[in-house]
Formats: C-alpha cells, structure tokens, sequence
C-alpha cells in the first residue's frame, strides 16, 4: 500500500533504480494511468516483487479522456521473478479490459512487452550534464523555488510529477545559484538543498550582476519591483531568459522590443496574485470563448490570511510581510465594473468600503473582499473587455477586518506625517501618544486605567465611528498590539504609522508553528448564442502552510515561489517560444503551467454551475 498521496509515484521511482539487471524487458502502458492511479499498481507490483524499474518515457493526457503513456525498462536478477511481474502486469490490464470505465468504455490500461534496446538502457551517473539557475532574493519565496528547481534532475517527488504532467524528458541536473546582498542569508536558504550553492551579489553592481548571471541560462529575480530594470537590461545584454513575480509595470514593458531582440523571454507576474490568478482565469475565459460563450461576469477574489487556528487576535490577520506595505496597499484608490457602471473608491474610504463575502464550497469561512486597485485594465488583458459588464478583483479578509482598519486610520494611526509628542526627546511612552492621539489629557489621568471601556467610549465621543459594537473592536486591536501599556517607545519612531508598523511586526507575527493560508476564487458567467443555458463557472484554490523538516514554509511562499520555479523549467525546456516581455496569460505558458502546480500537490478545483 502506499504510504500517504504524497509518497505516490515519485517515491516508488526513487526506490526502484538498481545497478544489477541481469533480465531486462521494455513495458508499454497507455490508458487512464494517472486519474485511475493504475501506475501506482504498476509500480507497487515491480517493487513487491524485488524487481527494478527504470522511466524511459512519459507522457500524461492532458484531458480527462486523453490517454497517458509510460514506456518502463524494468529488470530483475533471476529470470523467474520477471517473468512473475510480467505476470502480474498482465493480470492487472486483464482486469482493466474486463472493467472498462463505466462513462467512456475505455480500457482504463493496456500493456505491451518488447525487448530493451542498448539505447534505452539507463544512463550512467557521468552522463548527465548540468544546467543553471539563478536566483536573485533569499526571501521567504526562494526555498521553495530553489528545492524545486535543485529536485528537478533527479527521480525526486517534485521532478517526477512534473515530468510526467508535462510531456518532456529532462537529462540534466539543474544547478540553483542563490544570490543575495548578504550571504548568510542565502546559505541560509539553501541549507539541505543539494546542487544549491550561495552568492553574495549586490545588484546595483553591474559588473558582478553580469558576471552572475552569465553562468547560468535562467535567472529569477524575487527582488522589489524596483530592482527588476536593472535585472532585466543585464539579462538583454547577456541573453538569459528572465522571470519574476511582480506586476509588470511601465518600465518593464519598454523593455519588450529589446527582449526580442535578444531572443529572450521575460516572464513577469508568475507568482499567486498576479500569477496563478492570471493562469485560472485565461483557462476558464478560453474554456468559454472556444465554446462560442460571452463572458458576462468576471470576478476574482484573492487572499493570503492566517489558517481559522492562527487567526487569534481581534484583526484576524497576521503580517508574512511588511505591515507598512499591507496598510498601504489597503489605502490604494480602486476602480471596477459592476452591472455595467464603473465604480471608484478613494483610498482613504478602501477599508470602509469592505463587503461581506462567502464561497458556497467553503461555507465555514467568514470573509469579506476589498476592492484590488484597478480592475478595468484586465478587461484589455484578458480580452473581456467589450463583452462583460462585470470585472472585479477582489482582497479577502476575515469578516470584521476592514471596520477596524478603517478606525484605526481615521483616529490617525496611519499618519506617516511626524507627531509631535514623538519629537519631545524625553521618551515618551506608547500610553503618552495613545492619549494624544485620542486628545485625552495622560498627565491628569496619571495612572487612571485606559481599558477598552475607556478607548471604545472615547473613539464613539470623537465621531471615529457610528457602532459600539465596531469602536470596541477597535478598542480590544488597540490594546492587543499594546498602545496603552507604560513602555517607552523606540526614537526611530517619528509618526504614528511607523509607531503603529512596529507593533504590528510584533504582534502580529505568525509563531513558529502557525500556518498561513491562501485562498483563491474566480466566478465567471458565461452567456451562450442560441437559447442555451448560461454557466457560472467556478475555480478555487486553498493552500495552507506545510511544516518540513521541522520549519514552517508559508503557504504564500509555496504559492509565488513554485510558479516562478516552474516559469524557470519551461523556459530551461523551451516550452515557451514567445519571446518579450509576456503575462503568463498564452496557452504555451498557463496549461504546462497549471498542470505542473496540480502534480506538484497545489490544487486547483474547477466547478460548473
């Protein structure tokens, strides 16, 4: 039996290589290996029997009703027991004929039995060349790109699932370089990485950036947006192929001629939001548009929250990035299409403008979205913009979220301009700029309690807010991240925003152990000519962090860092041809893509209703 759904195929490959076979013979399987998981039989059936196994080729249907095929060199020391697993693998496609897949009357497996050629013999160690990737950032996103990546040369889970999802045979190692302005922080993340090796590289240095990046065929840049140009002038001048996973701003699309010119691919927005978000819709818009359907509504919905255990403080959020650059992405102005009527919001009213949602698959979440900046521009991107009346991108938070966070910021907390009870010089406390920013006197209320009674009374009085209900949320926020207690504050802090960051940072963090969480939804309605039915078409995907080797890798660094990986590999194989500056929005980018990050274990779940 198998030992769990992650030691699947894979596993059993790893396990049957064997230097000594004596009797060897070639094995043909073609049918619904992978959906009926009939070549884990297979596999078992080899390895219970002692023998050895080598893939010679792969290739998985990329339907539900394409057929897959494995070509198997498989061997065994005594004559005797090959023939025993032939036996055995005949007697399971017998089975299969004899129960034909109930929907389509398809075997499920087929089998045929030739003789090994000298060429399809497994290559020794030595023959194996190796290939190189650069990876510019040892933030929290760059293990699980670079344990990828460094997998993908040998019989690994994450290579071989990948190999058989995408139709090609890789021969090489792949060399991960992991470059950072300092080094401990990339021999850090490279820690128990075989063929991973770390570079202290300071970008702003063009010398060493191209001396980097010239040994290598790939480089992924998981540096701020900013740093991408620089990146990415070096990778035109030296011919590397580049992927990142930030937006593509203006900067980067002037660099489109340039990149063809150099014949290189650069591949931006291949992370979550944008990324994966782009992939789902363009198979599910596509889907519709070769169907003859009009998309009439299109709706995504996007988040990375704390899992509903770690979700323990009054805000329900927990910071896996800067505080300072989530607060300000959640005073951003947005702009969507709703029911045809185009509907702005002003930065400083985001957080109010907060509507309640729900997932009918995943009805015990509480959430609720924001509106994501600007919707209408992925009309022209996903070519839906002459056709729908809906398009709406969408944060998710907990329920609750934005009425705090919009109190917070109209009491001041949010105020980058400087303070002046934070320019005195004596040390004030966080209780001293508490009472003044609620314009309460701290020096007659001396050591008078200000508890939540206290705060939600004077944050009613001050006309921050309508409900009791929503100023004690704020109040009980308040005094969680610690603004009422006698500590004297740090003099780096000069406004209310950075004094607000800095307990966010702290007590906000997620724990060792807590695990975070993605969550990622499209709605598309789909209208058809000809009196047919319309459809509302459904895709979702729930990540949560994965404990390894006793450290917690986040769910929002699984989600950006293995597409970005996996942009690498298709690039490495030549699977994306097109060259510029590209959005992972072609059918040569997302559906090797998307079939990749299923085998890889992050599941997408399409519906239909």
């Amino acid at each position: 039996m198998r030992k769990s759904d992650s030691e699947d195929v894979s596993d059993n490959l790893a396990k049957g290589h064997s230097n000594k076979k004596k009797h060897n013979l070639l094995v043909s399987l073609s049918g619904h290996l992978f959906d009926q998981f009939l070549i884990n039989e297979a596999l078992d059936i080899i390895e219970a029997a002692g023998g050895s196994f080598h893939l010679v080729k792969c290739q998985v249907g990329q339907s539900t009703e394409a057929l897959s095929f494995s070509e198997l060199e498989v061997g065994a020391d005594d004559s005797a027991v090959l023939d025993q697993i032939i036996d055995s693998l005949t007697s399971l496609a017998n089975a299969s004929e004899n129960n034909r897949d109930q929907i389509s009357g398809i075997n499920r497996i087929s089998l045929r039995i030739g003789k090994v050629q000298e060429t399809a013999t497994q290559k020794g160690p030595g023959t194996k060349g190796t290939s190189s990737v650069l990876i510019i950032g040892a933030g929290r996103v760059c293990r699980p790109a670079a344990e990828l990546l460094a997998s993908f040369g040998s019989p690994s889970h994450q290579m071989q699932k990948t190999c058989m999802e995408t139709d090609f045979e890789w021969q090489n190692d792949i060399r991960v370089l992991v470059a950072s302005l300092y080094l401990k922080d990339a021999e850090e993340v490279i820690e128990g990485i075989p063929n991973a090796e770390a570079v202290q590289l300071d970008v702003s240095d063009h010398k060493s950036l191209c001396k980097c990046i010239s040994q290598v065929e790939i480089v992924i840049s998981l540096l701020p947006a900013s740093c991408h140009v620089m990146v990415a002038n070096a990778c035109i001048e030296l011919k590397k192929h580049l992927v990142t996973a930030s937006y593509i701003d203006d900067s980067m699309s002037k660099l489109d001629e340039k990149a063809k010119g150099a014949g290189i691919t650069i591949l931006g927005e291949m992370g979550l939001d944008p990324g994966i978000d782009h992939m789902m819709a363009m198979k599910m818009i596509n889907h519709a548009h070769v169907r003859k359907g009009k998309i009439k509504s299109f709706t995504s919905y996007c988040g990375g929250l704390p899992s509903p255990a770690a979700a323990n403080n009054p805000l329900a959020y927990k910071f896996s990035w800067s505080p300072a650059g989530a607060i300000r992405a959640g005073r951003n102005p947005a702009i969507y299409l709703f029911n045809g009527k185009t509907i702005q919001v002003d930065g400083d009213s985001l957080y109010d403008s907060a509507e309640k949602f729900r997932i009918a698959d995943l009805p015990a979440f509480a959430l609720e979205c924001l509106p994501n900046r600007n919707s209408l521009v992925y009309g022209d991107i996903y070519g839906i913009g002459k056709e729908a009346s809906t398009i709406f991108r969408g944060t998710l938070r907990y329920e609750g979220f934005g009425e705090i966070m919009g109190t917070l910021g109209r009491i001041g907390f949010f105020s980058a301009e400087a303070h002046p009870v934070l320019k005195q010089g004596s040390g004030p406390t966080f209780r001293m700029f508490l009472c003044e920013i609620l314009k309460m006197d701290s020096q007659k209320m001396g050591e008078a309690p200000l508890g939540e009674k206290e705060i939600t009374e004077r944050i009613l009085s001050l006309g921050h807010c309508k409900e009791r209900e929503t100023a004690s949320k704020a109040a009980k926020t308040i005094i969680f991240l610690g603004l009422h207690e006698q500590t004297e504050i740090p003099a780096s802090c000069e406004s209310p925003f950075s004094v607000t960051c800095l307990l966010m940072e702290e007590k906000l963090a997620y724990s060792s152990t807590e695990e975070d969480m993605v969550l990622l939804h499209h709605e598309v309605e789909v209208e058809f000519p000809d009196g047919q039915p319309s459809e509302n078409n459904r895709a979702t995907l729930l990540e949560f962090g994965k404990m390894k080797n006793g450290k917690m890798i986040s769910a929002m660094a699984l989600t950006v860092g293995i597409p970005a990986g996996i942009a690498a590999m298709l690039l490495l194989v030549n699977k994306i041809k097109t060259r510029g500056v590209l959005r992972p929005i072609e059918p040569e980018v997302y559906v090797p893509a998307l079939d990749m990050l299923q085998a890889y274990g992050i599941k997408l779940v399409e519906k239909s209703g």
